[in-house]
């Protein structure tokens, strides 16, 4: 068996890599440990205001995928996520017309100038979302919220299964370095993000057709958001922290 020194730099114990590898290992840690906090942040902002109130709840989720089928699509999201794009006049000058059945000579007399004031910004410049220049466009959202589509949950599904599957190869990949810790407990913290993000791309579209799907969602991205940060913090504790502490016994 060949010692910790004769093995190549990036697949020495993370506690006796070279400086350089452990240098390039945190700065990928660290960076992809913000881009969790910031991808965390995005939900509150989307998801999280499903509801109109700040904070994820089941109810969040539900409206994202499922609808809220008591109004329209342009109704709820008045209401919700993006309820911080118009003051509450607008917002209700829009409602309102959207619940009188959005009449085409309001559209004409009043209506286009206040969607173009608050909403033109990114529905009409944004690719994927609908185009709100024209009243045909601003229609298309103005029925039964029915939550997400089939071609959203279908782009947005192979977008996460590739690329944060990536991110995960290259954070267990560093993991896999670390010592004393039981090879069940690894193994088991390398699959678990996996599994979750399976588990997660499946409720979006689970909870599209039975909302009761929304709490095993929840379930599963606070899951993989564990392990992730269980072998983030263990890789750097044991390439900074644990060579120190060594030191000094």
């Amino acid at each position: 068996m060949p010692n910790d020194q004769q093995l190549p730099n990036w697949n020495r114990p993370l506690s006796k890599a070279d400086p350089s590898i452990k240098a390039l290992f945190t700065g990928y840690l660290v960076v992809i440990g913000i881009g969790l906090c910031m991808a965390f942040a995005q939900i509150l902002l989307t998801h999280g205001m499903a509801d109109g109130k700040f904070g994820l709840s089941v109810d969040d989720i539900v409206y994202s995928y499922y609808g809220n089928r008591e109004g329209s699509l342009l109704e709820s999201k008045l209401q919700g996520s993006m309820k911080l794009m118009a003051n509450e006049q607008v917002r209700s000058q829009l409602i309102k017309w959207v619940r009188d059945g959005s009449p085409r000579d309001e559209w004409d007399e009043y209506i286009a100038k206040l969607v173009s004031e608050n909403c033109i910004r990114c529905h009409g410049v944004v690719p994927g979302i609908p185009d709100f220049r024209t009243y045909d466009g601003i229609t298309t959202v103005t029925q039964i919220d029915e939550g997400a589509t089939i071609p959203m949950l279908a782009r947005v599904s192979h977008i996460h299964l590739f690329g944060i599957a990536f991110i995960f190869f290259f954070v267990c990949l560093i993991f896999s370095q670390a010592t004393g810790i039981s090879t069940w407990i690894k193994v088991t913290a390398i699959a678990l993000p996996y599994l979750f993000l399976t588990i997660d791309i499946f409720t979006w579209w689970a909870t599209k057709w039975v909302p009761a799907f929304a709490y095993l969602q929840m379930v599963a991205g606070f899951g993989y958001s564990v392990a992730s940060a269980f072998m983030i913090l263990t890789s750097l504790y044991q390439m900074w922290v644990s060579p120190l502490l060594r030191e000094r016994t």
